[in-house]
Formats: C-alpha cells, structure tokens, sequence
C-alpha cells in the first residue's frame, strides 16, 4: 500500500466525503477492533475486520455493512467514543476502511491521541446539533460534505453544523505538526550534519 497516497501527510484543513452515522455511546475500543485482530503483524488488514463482532452481530446491517455507507469518510458518532483500552488499533482500523474524520459529542482522551497522530481530526458537537446530524445523514446518505477546519463547520449544499476542536490538535492538524514523520524527512540536511559531528558515529577506524 502506498502510504503517500492513501494517508494523510502535512497540514490538513478541509475534508470532503460522504458521512457515515454510528449510534450509541461509550463504544470502546474492543467493539471498533476485537482483541484477536491485536495479533496482527502490520495494521493493513485492520479496516475489513473493523467493528466485526458487532457486524457479525447485526447480519449485514450495521452501518459499515450497508451499501450506501460505502466509501463513507466523515464518521459521525455519539458520547465517550473510543473508550476502554488505548490500543492505538482502533483509529488504525477505522482509517484503513476508509474513515478520513470523526465527529462526536466527545472522545476518549487516549483515542483522541492516537488519532491525532494519524491526521484524523476529531471534532466535537453539542448532543442536541449531533441527534439532528445523525438524522440528516441517515435520511441523506448520498449528500456530500465538506468538513472544513478552518471554519470549524460540517457543510453540504442544505446544511451547515459549527463544529469544536482542541485547539492544540487543530493547530497541529492545519500546521501540519502531528506528521511527525513528514517532519522528521524535511529536517534531513540538519540530521545529516548533526550526525556527523557525533564522534561514536563517525569514529570507525
């Protein structure tokens, strides 16, 4: 898989897709990725067994089963999503199926982070604006939308929500900061100069 074109990199600021609604609060990470996928030698195949307890469950009709879900990238969920343990497989998961940002009422404070790290901004809304989201969405499956970090706004053609973000994590998602390893490339230069004056490097002989 090439990770430049298929995840994100740099400065992220407006997301365009369709949404997917997730009702229910306090899902955890054990219902987004089952502990038996922990095993996993790369997180690749994460996204095809993402919610594949509750999947198997509902027979075809969950959310990340149905048709018209399919190439969703905005998930639009409820209270405390990603709660449990901190295994950074869940946003990992939902990435790799296809999710680009989440939008909640809130998250847990672990799965905030590792999606920050990912380039999957997580914004939040109030309970009363998130009920009348899930409804437009469900009804609407088809509407595109455009979720722009600049504005703070989740917008299509008929509507248009104020979204909220930490404002550490937006800074660093519009900076392009939380891409440590695209920072880390663009420094090579001075790495390369730092390394050579480090004597056990450079001492061979």
């Amino acid at each position: 898989m090439d990770l430049k074109t298929n995840f994100p990199q740099g400065p992220i600021k407006i997301i365009n897709g369709r949404c997917i609604t997730l009702v229910g609060n306090d899902i955890d990470t054990d219902r987004i990725i089952p502990a038996r996928f922990l095993k996993c030698v790369s997180f690749e195949s994460l996204g095809e067994n993402v919610f594949a307890d509750d999947r198997i469950q509902l027979k075809g009709k969950h959310p990340f089963d149905k048709k018209e879900n399919k190439g969703a990238s905005i998930l639009v969920v409820n209270d405390n999503f990603g709660c449990g343990s901190s295994r950074e497989h869940a946003p990992q998961a939902l990435m790799r199926w296809g999710i680009k940002a989440i939008i909640g009422q809130s998250f847990a404070e672990i799965f905030y982070g590792n999606c920050l790290a990912l380039g999957i901004p997580c914004a939040t809304v109030a309970n009363k604006e998130l009920i009348q989201m899930q409804k437009v969405i469900k009804n609407y499956p088809e509407l595109h939308w455009d979720l722009n970090l600049q504005q703070q706004s989740l917008s299509s053609s008929n509507y248009e929500w104020h979204l909220d973000f930490e404002s550490g994590g937006l800074e660093m998602l519009l900076t392009g900061k939380w891409d440590a390893t695209s920072q880390l490339i663009s420094q090579g230069e001075k790495i390369d100069k730092r390394i050579k004056l480090i004597p056990y490097l450079n001492n061979f002989t």
